[in-house]
């Protein structure tokens, strides 16, 4: 069967579009399930005012927007999702958190584009928008292949996010020396790290040979003596690279007890999933150089910019995504002669938005993802 591939950007959106005869008399209902009360509020207003932006970047009058309150629980967003298909609406954007998805396979009709980065477990009619651990893992394949790494390890926490990493690194058949799951407790998490790096073989090693130059004729070996008591461990650790699929304090607390167990970033390559460009990783210059995949960082400026000089505030991290994903799926919608149906996510695209490139296939959405690396307090491409 011949696949039908096309890639485009998203600001082209219009243009193709305006020779599908845009401004048919028929409206185009598209919901928006997020949270607009409660501690996560913020996030939903930061979506709301992304999809406004791209609504007047279309420029058509007939689409429609139907903002709910999900109030970030699993009933209050099934309800909501119900006025929706009541008002007719058949595809939404949202919701964000995979907690709310739960319900949502008892409205089969309607195609919820959610913005959450999991796909496990998901109803059939949930497409997973965020970018999941396959379209980071594939990047990663990528900086594996370029710097000619072969033995890798990945340390993924004892959270709900390991039976994703677990399935995607099957999926993927990335090649990894060891998978060691850890528990996040600080108290228990150097140990874990010191067994995992053989922190107290090294240690032996460096009294081993301390005690052999002792013993020994050297001519030089009180200094040698003195530069080794200096030093914690001796030797190398018996890997080259190490993937730590971890974020905020937590990924700091990994990368500080690899730095007390002697694993220095300018030895072994520390490799993280997409960290969202934090600025705080700027400061931690005892883990540079750090590397990750991630969205086009360029785009992601120029998108904070212009959200910024029209609402005076920057924007969640997701307002990308979405505003990406209205663009989409106007696009598809008339590509699909004006019909919102469960054929909109099946044929095989590429396109080009905000965020960067995205395929979607067979009803998935995954992101081609640029690297970059964190060093002398910049964010550095690296493809």
């Amino acid at each position: 069967m011949k696949i039908f591939t096309k890639i485009l950007l998203f600001v082209i959106f219009i243009s193709v579009c305006m020779e599908k005869n845009l401004y048919a008399s028929e409206k185009i209902k598209i919901g928006l399930l997020i949270p607009l009360t409660g501690k996560n509020a913020y996030v939903g207003n930061s979506i709301i005012k992304s999809i406004k932006m791209a609504v007047n970047k279309i420029n058509n009058g007939n689409i429609e927007i139907f903002p709910k309150d999900t109030k970030n629980n699993p009933a209050s967003t099934l309800q909501a999702a119900k006025e929706l298909n009541e008002q007719g609406v058949k595809i939404v954007i949202g919701p964000i958190f995979n907690k709310n998805l739960i319900y949502l396979d008892e409205l089969k009709e309607m195609t919820f584009i959610s913005l959450t980065n999991k796909t496990m477990k998901n109803p059939q009619n949930v497409i997973s928008a965020g970018v999941n651990s396959l379209s980071q893992i594939n990047a990663i394949i990528k900086f594996q292949k370029l710097k000619k790494l072969k033995k890798t390890i990945f340390l993924v926490p004892d959270s709900h996010y390991e039976d994703e990493i677990k399935k995607t690194i099957k999926e993927t058949n990335i090649k990894i020396k060891k998978l060691h799951v850890y528990k996040s407790d600080p108290t228990k998490l150097t140990k874990q790290i010191e067994k995992i790096t053989k922190y107290k073989a090294r240690q032996l090693d460096l009294k081993r040979e301390i005690k052999k130059l002792t013993n020994s004729d050297d001519p030089n070996k009180e200094k040698k003596i003195k530069r080794l008591e200096k030093m914690d461990t001796i030797g190398k650790v018996n890997f080259d690279s190490v993937i730590i699929a971890d974020f905020d304090e937590s990924l700091k607390s990994i990368t500080t007890s690899l730095l007390y167990v002697d694993v220095y970033p300018k030895d072994i390559f520390f490799i993280t999933l997409n960290q969202w460009f934090d600025s705080s990783l700027l400061k931690e210059k005892n883990s540079q150089p750090m590397y990750f995949p991630s969205i086009n960082y360029d785009n992601y400026k120029k998108f904070s910019e212009n959200y910024h000089s029209q609402f005076n505030e920057y924007p969640n991290q997701l307002s990308i995504i979405s505003y990406d994903l209205l663009g989409l799926i106007y696009y598809l919608i008339l590509q699909n002669d004006f019909i919102i149906d469960e054929k909109l996510f099946v044929r095989k695209n590429k396109f080009k938005g905000a965020v960067g490139f995205f395929e979607i296939k067979k009803n998935k959405i995954n992101h081609v993802l640029n690297f970059y690396k964190i060093e002398d307090n910049k964010f550095k491409k690296i493809f």
